[in-house]
Formats: C-alpha cells, structure tokens, sequence
C-alpha cells in the first residue's frame, strides 16, 4: 500500500483548499491501493525557511522542521492541492517546498488545481518546475477546478462534476503504477 499525502497549499483564511482536499480526498481514501495523510500547510503553521543548513544535508536545527521533515518521509506520491497567486504557487507552499530536499525526491506528484477561469493552470506548471528540482516525478495526470466557488454548496463543500471526478481517478491510477515501481527502487537502494 503506498502512503498518498494530500497537501493543502493555501494558508489564506477563508481558502477553498480545504474542501477541495476534502472532496479528494473522499475519492482516494477509497482506493484501496493508498492509505490517504492530508497534509495541511496552515495547520504546520511553518515559519519562513530558517534553518542555517542546506536542506540537502538534513541538518535540520528546528523542531518545527524535524517534524516536517518526517511527515514529508513518509509519503510514497504527493497530490498538491493548490490554487494560484500571480500566476504562480502560492507562498507558503513554496516556502514548505523549499524547507526540504532528500524527503521529496524520487516520488511522483500531481495536483488539484482551483481557482478562477483558468483553474490555476500556471501555478501547476509554476509546481511542476520547481517539483523538477527537487527530483520529484511530475506526472501529466491531475484534476482542474475552474470557477471552483460555482461547485460549492451553501455549507462551502464542493463537489466535483463528472469530468473531475474522472480525471481523479485517472490520477490516482497513474500515481498507483508510478508510486509502486518507484517505492520499489527506493527501498531497494537502502
């Protein structure tokens, strides 16, 4: 079973996130092929970067990223659940990318985007450059939110359409097959 860490990328007050990741969530908690972690940036509540050290090194000095640093380990595939800021990711999930190195690499991610009429479109390829760096496998398959707001009820839940919902499972079958070839390689390396 591979451990898929859904994390949430907004820390704005008032964010859709949530019930984005929540509606994701649901759909892959029943793929028997994942044992499901949310991971929500607002909750972790990180500070800007401040260790003195490399994150290559892991030389961490806080505890706040000691703790990071193990939730982050234990993921197998990251789904991103992120809208867009200026075109691009917004910064407390570039920052919390930036806090780590060794703990992304080698593993396949995606993204949930929302947002208005383009559904965040660039702060996915914003995602995908900076996932390169850090060695993560960006994989083609994700989930666009479009106009996300129209798809929420009056408790603020949303709920996907059909296409979504497709598109999420396709998604999670590519991070199933790239997922466990790469956990293989990763565990035969140790």
């Amino acid at each position: 079973m591979l451990t898929l860490q859904i994390i949430i990328g907004s820390v704005r007050q008032g964010r859709g996130g949530a019930s984005v990741a929540e509606w994701f969530t649901d759909i892959a908690a029943k793929d028997a092929r994942f044992q499901t972690e949310v991971v929500d940036l607002a909750a972790l509540n990180l500070p800007i970067m401040d260790e003195p050290n490399h994150p290559r090194l892991q030389q961490y000095t806080h505890e706040h990223t000691k703790r990071f640093s193990e939730i982050i380990a234990r993921g197998d595939a990251y789904v991103f659940v992120t809208t867009e800021y200026n075109y691009a990711i917004p910064g407390a999930l570039k920052n919390a990318l930036d806090y780590l190195g060794p703990e992304w690499a080698g593993k396949p991610m995606c993204a949930v985007a929302y947002g208005g009429i383009s559904g965040a479109a660039r702060a996915v390829e914003d995602l995908r450059r900076v996932a390169v760096a850090l060695k993560m496998i960006p994989l083609v398959q994700g989930v666009v939110c479009p106009l996300y707001a129209q798809q929420r009820d009056d408790e603020g839940r949303f709920h996907g359409n059909p296409t979504q919902i497709e598109a999420a499972h396709d998604m999670l079958n590519t991070l199933a097959d790239f997922g466990a070839v790469l956990k293989a390689r990763r565990l035969a390396a140790l």
